[in-house]
């Protein structure tokens, strides 16, 4: 009883096979029963003719079911056949109907859920996924992480994998912590980015580095942000700006033509960080005409020559990015003797696309010196530096080469390809904008008993 699937019964006119997949939709007619059966690969129309072995079993199927069927695939006649519909122009004559698992009816049309309470797509996300618009959703993801990883594999990079639990780090936004049962009062920090270990991956001699990083940031929630998200991280040593970048272009050109996308101009265009902010008010933007907007162009370009540093409500300086990248090579002089802060511009460069920030990168700073100065420059004494990033300079003092990379957001590249404008259509399990877990009903309280063994006191605990 060898299972086919339903994208490859045009092959098999003629022939009986068997099927397994979901009911999409029954249509009873009385004497005949007409069902739309989806699998993985697709959807087929079957009937189930009078006198049919399969008659009684399809009188109880409803929509949803999960079945195994078996029947003849047979050409439709010239004037049914359905132009331009998968296996429009067959048809599958049941003989044989097994009902795998019963379904309630759902809460909801499963043939668009586009306009469906946020609230009630995140508790039944798992139907939510079977729509066809949130199925080719997730597989143009995987197809593109797929071919960029295949991109990366071809240019001689290694993939590897960093800590999710570490330290916490300062690269701008708020981190999730995770208690430490075996070191009471003392926690863990969920990664923002891999940027402190594929630096150290680079001290390690791997030259090129990727992997396809979660990373979780504690920020406010919004269409095209999330506080998880992926990211397909690289890093090179002994590089460029221009090859980072040229490499990276490279990769999403082949990579999103590969999958039948146009792209509007080819090399990238680049625009200064202030040319940006003078033109169009932001360091984002989408330069495609309406015309444009309607067939899907993909139109990228960089952006270069950020500020180094930029002030904080307080007057304090801070770094646009991370503090991490290294300044122009024509501004390191600026920073180490502490002169024209506000000029200093650094070797950043983000990729933008359809008025996203794709992909953000830059070369970093890759002497102890430089990483100090900088954290010199925001204010930092000798000995809050060492204890913020002390690990981070004690590897430079080990034959650091140079090095540089990039991380693009799979989430806002998806959107690109597929036009949707909310970050939780890109998503298998995303969170609502409330920050609560599809399906599962997280956040929630823990239990006394895990209160107590993290050794954790809340008000509520204290209540109990």
């Amino acid at each position: 009883m060898e299972r086919t699937l339903i994208d490859e019964l045009s092959k098999q006119v003629g022939k009986t096979v068997f099927i397994s997949g979901w009911i999409a939709v029954r249509r009873d007619q009385g004497k005949m029963i007409f069902f739309d059966f989806r699998d993985r690969s697709g959807k087929v129309q079957g009937v189930v003719l009078p006198n049919s072995k399969a008659m009684d079993t399809a009188k109880e199927v409803r929509n949803e079911f999960v079945v195994r069927a078996e029947g003849i695939v047979n050409k439709r006649p010239e004037k049914n056949i359905q132009q331009g519909k998968q296996n429009g122009d067959i048809e599958l004559e049941v003989i044989g109907l097994e009902i795998l698992n019963t379904s309630d009816t759902p809460p909801f049309n499963l043939a668009d859920t586009s306009d469906i309470d946020e609230q009630i797509r995140a508790e039944y996300r798992y139907l939510d996924l079977r729509s066809p618009r949130m199925h080719q959703n997730m597989k143009i993801r995987s197809e593109f992480v797929r071919r960029c990883r295949d991109f990366l594999f071809e240019n001689d990079f290694t993939e590897i994998e960093t800590p999710l639990l570490s330290e916490s780090t300062p690269e701008g936004s708020r981190d999730f912590v995770v208690p430490s049962r075996l070191n009471p009062g003392k926690f863990y920090a969920l990664p923002q980015s891999p940027q402190q270990y594929k630096q150290l991956l680079m001290t390690a001699g791997f030259e090129r580095y990727f992997q396809i990083a979660r990373a979780i940031r504690d920020e406010d929630l919004r269409a095209d942000r999330g506080f998880e998200y992926t990211q397909i991280d690289l890093e090179m040593s002994f590089t460029s700006m221009n090859e980072v970048m040229e490499t990276t272009e490279k990769m999403i050109t082949k990579t999103v033509e590969s999958m039948g996308y146009t792209i509007k101009e080819k090399p990238f265009p680049r625009i200064s960080y202030k040319d940006a902010m003078e033109k169009y008010g932001a360091d984002k933007f989408d330069l495609r005409t309406e015309e444009e907007k309607e067939k899907g162009i993909l139109a990228y370009a960089w952006v270069v020559d950020f500020p180094l540093f930029e002030k904080t409500d307080s007057g304090k300086w801070t770094f646009t990015h991370n503090p991490f990248s290294a300044p122009m090579p024509e501004h390191l002089a600026w920073l180490m003797q502490g002169k024209n802060i506000g000029d200093i511009l650094t070797t950043q460069y983000d990729l933008v696309c359809n008025g996203y920030e794709s992909g953000g990168g830059s070369i970093r700073a890759h002497k102890p010196e430089i990483l100090e100065a900088v954290y010199k420059v925001m204010g930092f004494t000798k000995e809050e530096t060492e204890e913020r990033v002390g690990h981070m300079l004690k590897a430079f003092r080990y034959g650091t080469p140079p090095h540089g990379g990039i991380a693009l957001g799979v989430e806002r590249n998806i959107m690109n390809l597929t036009g949707e404008t909310y970050l939780r259509e890109v998503q298998a399990f995303p969170m609502t904008r409330g920050g609560q877990t599809s399906v599962m009903k997280a956040p929630k309280e823990l239990s006394v008993a895990q209160l107590k063994e993290l050794k954790i006191k809340t008000d509520s605990l204290d209540k109990k």
